[in-house]
């Protein structure tokens, strides 16, 4: 199944239009290690075209007004809602999720950000009076999005949303590894009638597409998120048009328990957060800090808690996890679980190769290591797999610095019974989040990163904010 008719046409425009090359690519289900659909990869001349397209639509969609910038986001959300049901099956062929988890997390992250941004704009004022001047917030312009393969509904519709309520035209280029939801996602904006331009899709990869859309000097604007190596080619080929770059980049958070937590609820929701979406999230929670007196307890917990996990077919109603995307990653995290053991860390549980049972896919076991110190290749490099590293420390002070000794600044958590504690430990921890006791997810609250995991805030009026531009009319009286 191909999930599209569409899948070798790119939306430009307004309507679905060959490509101008003949470049394909086959998608792997990394469940099966087979091609489930065949993709048209696009180069200069598509990019050119969608921007170009882009372009003539932003010179009266910058000046619709919030209105009917709402009722176009509300004719979205009613589309995406038709197709929920398609979406989350393309996102578990494309990702090896599980339906379940494709469903609930995957699907619906997408109608929770739309939903998020149009409460926004509903609240959002764009003039503000100051003395004699006048405050306005206008549209940048062109926006280019680059979007990941890992939360593909998320970061699609949380870029999307945002630059249309701002009032800005966009070119997407989703993830060429898992591209079925985005052409979904283009064929539900179609039948919302999102005017001709305003919304376009290229397929293709980084090299031949994202970089060409982040240089095009006619783009006002890019959002990229995926890794940090690949954020800082961006950033470095949108730098000759000094044209705004946000990035969500990557991320090794802290997960600091506290000695007064539930120790056995907080490691084991620990555990899990690690390893849902397969641990292929930026700001999961991949270092645990806990109390040195009580690190052999937590290997024990964690161990308990990996092994309820059911990794497999992500069609199968038992299966908790499925595999990792590809078998590139595959490879890098089988590489970075032997050093791990190489280093000196304690193998608790899991380690390289496939679990028991699994002859293809690309499956991880689920690792853990204890007796992990700050300088290990384990706690440094960002893993994107289901490997935890424990950490034991021996004051609450240590574990701040140990927190925030990384290049990365995206997420931390905090698990205590004493909330006060909580709060006076966040306001040190340099992080764009810091989430304190496993709350449940807000669409509402600001997410980015410090330090190398990016610039710039998602979600809600943050993301809009991100698409404006700030004129001072001074004067206006």
């Amino acid at each position: 199944m191909s999930f599209s008719a569409n899948a070798l046409k790119f939306y430009i425009d307004g309507a679905w239009v060959d490509p101008a090359g003949s470049a394909t690519l086959d998608v792997i289900n990394p469940a099966t290690e087979a091609p489930f659909m065949t993709i048209a990869l696009g180069g200069k001349e598509d990019v050119d075209r969608a921007v170009a397209a882009a372009r003539r639509a932003f010179e009266t969609y910058a000046f619709t007004t919030k209105e009917e910038r709402l009722a176009l986001l509300r004719r979205v959300l009613e589309e995406y809602n038709k197709r929920f049901d398609d979406i989350a099956r393309a996102v578990s062929a494309e990702m090896g999720a599980p339906l379940s988890f494709a469903t609930g997390a995957q699907a619906w992250a997408g109608r929770a950000h739309m939903e998020a941004a149009i409460k926004a704009l509903e609240d959002m004022d764009f003039e503000e009076q100051r003395g004699t001047s006048r405050v306005l917030l206008e549209p940048i312009g062109v926006a280019a999005l680059i979007t990941p393969w890992n939360w593909p509904l998320n970061q699609i519709v949380c870029k999307v949303a945002p630059a249309l309520a701002a009032g800005c035209t966009v070119v997407l280029k989703p993830s060429e590894i898992a591209p079925a939801s985005g052409l979904i996602f283009a064929e539900v904006m179609e039948a919302a009638g999102t005017p001709a331009g305003v919304f376009n899709m290229v397929n293709g990869n980084g090299p031949d597409v994202g970089q060409v859309m982040a240089e095009h000097p006619d783009v006002d604007m890019v959002s990229f998120t995926g890794s940090t190596r690949a954020g800082i080619l961006v950033a470095k080929a949108a730098a000759t048009t000094v044209k705004r770059v946000s990035q969500e980049l990557g991320g090794k958070s802290a997960n600091i328990i506290l000695p007064d937590a539930d120790f056995a609820d907080a490691v084991a929701k620990g555990v899990l957060g690690c390893f849902s979406n397969a641990g292929q999230s930026c700001d999961a929670p991949t270092r645990m800090l806990v109390p040195a007196d009580r690190h052999e307890e937590a290997l024990k917990i964690a161990r308990e808690t990996a092994a309820g996990l059911v990794v497999g077919d992500p069609l199968d109603p038992a299966t908790t996890h499925g595999p990792v995307v590809s078998d590139v990653q595959w490879g890098k995290i089988q590489r970075l679980i032997q050093t791990g053991i190489d280093e000196g860390a304690i193998l608790v549980t899991g380690g390289t190769g496939r679990p028991e049972g699994l002859d293809a896919g690309y499956f991880v076991k689920p690792t853990v290591f204890g007796g992990v110190t700050p300088d290990m290749t384990i706690a440094r490099e960002e893993i994107f797999g289901m490997v935890l590293s424990i950490l034991p420390y021996d004051s609450v002070e240590q574990a701040i610095a140990i927190a925030n000794d990384t290049v990365y600044g995206l997420a931390n958590y905090i698990a205590t019974t004493d909330i006060e504690k909580a709060r006076a430990i966040s306001r040190r921890l340099r992080s764009g989040t810091v989430q304190i006791n496993y709350p449940d997810w807000d669409t509402f609250a600001p997410f980015g990163g410090y330090k190398q995991s990016g610039n710039g805030r998602e979600y809600a009026d943050y993301g809009i904010h991100d698409f404006l531009e700030i004129k001072g009319v001074i004067g206006w009286g």
